[in-house]
């Protein structure tokens, strides 16, 4: 099942899974010291990794899998002797599952591998798929492209690799070429090379091993699926996606470990997957030293990994960014200051459940998010309920924005599910956002309406010819000031601590909440207050979210409007 931290998804073991029954053997040494010390305790691990190990000795043991000793060794062999490091147990464990072979083609296919940072899992896939280019691994033109969200996290595996070519430069000069860019071997014709998320990076590869790093940065697969298009056409060709954990929810991570779920449910064995997952099984773990191996499987062996463990350690009792880091991506338990996030997973998974209420020619305020005509923009209408609060949201995009390019977010998708409109030409033209708001005043009672001021010169004489108007006394538009968001914050968030705040299957609105961090005020008198800003300036909007806040500024005129249905009440004759 998927479970949580504060606000993320972490893989746990359903009730009835046996982790403590007899292990086979499987004939392969490191396969089985490995899997010996995970299953009997030796080596301390939480129960996931166990499941992991458990189904990894199951799908080895299949009739017709076969294990290639020889290159194992040789593959360690030469790893060892030009890497400046020798591979720890769990390394090892893994290149031998890497020789695992069935068909006439790899056992597994696709690893995912989970680990907090600082464990070396940059450097043992340094080393590996530098030997995947040589004569050893013996596929010829087998290509390796290392795919990040940024250039700096793409050049770490070629960085490594470079140096090491250039402290061996009088043996290996012969074998291999290398620039900045790529890394060749002469002898079969293979190369690694960085890549970044750009578009313009991607086209034409014949890659026979992807690695894509830190994927916890990944939003969607857009950039997964053009790799892969052009994937496999290679004999034994792998995936690797390692990383640690992180805050962007319903990203790629998420879904890959739902996927690894299943896969040790029993129910992806044609996936060809290798899951392997650490972390600590409770935030109280985090806080015991004895438990931090569970998930840094290298820091029995790494005092620099300890020595930077204890540090952040004691720095988070003074750090907020460094406690949501410690938790996070050292210990993969995901966590995010509850100062800083809207709403935890559980919270937005319970404000994603379907509306069940009819509400047709019910009251409602509508609220509109319109600061940039070249980017994006989002109106809505708040329903209340007694104590629930209902929000029914369109979006629109700009398809020229100068941030079009660095959104992750699956917008085609959205489009195609209705709730958001991509807008072709360079400005989303603001009769868009009031045609919307026309056509749901014929189904819903739009009492009030209030946006930010950004825009509303633009807005106003549209919406006064729909029947919403500014008038300071009688008007039924507010202009939302800064105070008042920060009054409605609490209100804001007891929505969501109380599961009272839904608004269906909108994959569009936990992607803006996500995006979406509350800031404590610094200014005098405010102390103790918050507002509301983004997480990151340019690729991830809040403006579907920042609609139902100027909404929310008129809640107290919602709770009258929810009320007036006493008035109507014929009068009870004593």
């Amino acid at each position: 099942m998927m479970t949580t931290g504060s606000n993320a998804a972490v893989l746990t073991v359903p009730d009835g899974i046996d982790l403590t029954g007899p292990w086979p053997r499987t004939g392969c040494d490191l396969i089985d010291d490995y899997a010996g010390k995970v299953l009997s305790g030796k080596v301390l691990t939480s129960a996931v990794t166990k499941w992991c190990v458990r189904y990894h000795l199951r799908r080895v043991m299949e009739p017709g899998v076969t294990i290639d000793h020889a290159k194992i060794n040789r593959a360690r062999e030469i790893i060892e002797r030009y890497f400046p490091f020798k591979l720890f147990d769990w390394e090892l464990y893994l290149l031998a599952l890497v020789h695992c072979f069935k068909d006439g083609d790899v056992l597994f296919r696709d690893f995912l591998i989970v680990m907090g940072t600082g464990n070396g899992k940059n450097g043992f896939i340094s080393g590996l798929t530098w030997y995947f280019t040589t004569p050893d691994h013996g596929v010829k033109e087998y290509n390796v492209d290392v795919i990040a969200n940024s250039e700096e996290q793409a050049m770490m595996s070629p960085d490594e690799i470079r140096g090491v070519l250039e402290e061996n430069k009088n043996r290996l000069n012969r074998q291999f070429k290398w620039t900045k860019t790529s890394i060749d071997n002469v002898k079969t014709g293979s190369y690694i090379r960085f890549n970044t998320s750009n578009a313009r990076t991607r086209a034409g590869k014949r890659s026979a091993c992807l690695v894509f790093d830190e994927i916890f940065m990944f939003e969607n697969y857009d950039v997964i699926r053009e790799y892969q298009a052009s994937f496999g056409k290679r004999p034994m060709s792998r995936i690797f996606k390692i990383t640690s954990q992180g805050n962007v929810r319903d990203g790629v991570l998420d879904t890959e470990l739902k996927t690894a779920h299943e896969v040790l449910l029993g129910n992806g064995d044609d996936l060809r997957s290798c899951p392997l997952i650490y972390g600590v099984e409770a935030e109280e773990e985090v806080l015991d030293p004895a438990m931090w191996v569970k998930a840094n499987p290298s820091y029995d062996y790494l005092p620099s990994l300890q020595t930077a463990i204890q540090t952040d350690f004691a720095e988070m009792r003074y750090k907020s960014e460094v406690e949501e880091t410690f938790y996070t991506k050292r210990m993969n338990w995901p966590r995010m200051s509850r100062e800083l996030t809207v709403a935890s997973h559980e919270e937005l998974t319970a404000a994603s459940r379907e509306i069940e209420l009819d509400l047709t020619g019910r009251d409602c305020v509508a609220g509109i998010d319109y600061a940039l005509l070249s980017d994006m923009t989002s109106a809505g209408l708040l329903f209340r309920s007694g104590s629930e609060r209902y929000w029914i949201q369109h979006s629109w995009i700009c398809r020229e924005s100068a941030d079009w390019d660095r959104i992750r977010a699956p917008l085609l998708d959205w489009e195609d599910r209705g709730d958001l409109t991509i807008v072709d030409g360079p400005q989303i033209d603001p009769m868009l956002v009031v045609d919307w708001l026309a056509e749901q005043m014929q189904v819903y009672n739009v009492r009030a309406l209030a946006l930010d001021t950004a825009r509303f010169a633009l807005l106003r004489e549209p919406l006064e010819s729909i029947g919403l108007e500014y008038d300071r006394k009688d008007g039924n538009i507010t202009l939302v000031r800064p105070l008042q968001i920060v009054s409605v914050s609490p209100v804001i968030e007891s929505w969501f601590r109380t599961g009272s705040i839904r608004w269906g299957e909108i994959p569009l609105m936990r992607w803006a909440a996500n995006n979406t961090k509350r800031v404590r005020m610094k200014a005098e008198g405010a102390s103790g207050n918050y507002k509301y800003d983004k997480i990151e300036g340019r690729s991830r909007k809040t403006d579907p979210f920042m609609a139902l806040v100027h909404a929310a500024v008129l809640d107290e005129e919602l709770a009258e409007m929810d009320m007036s249905w006493i008035n109507d009440l014929p009068a009870v004759v004593g």
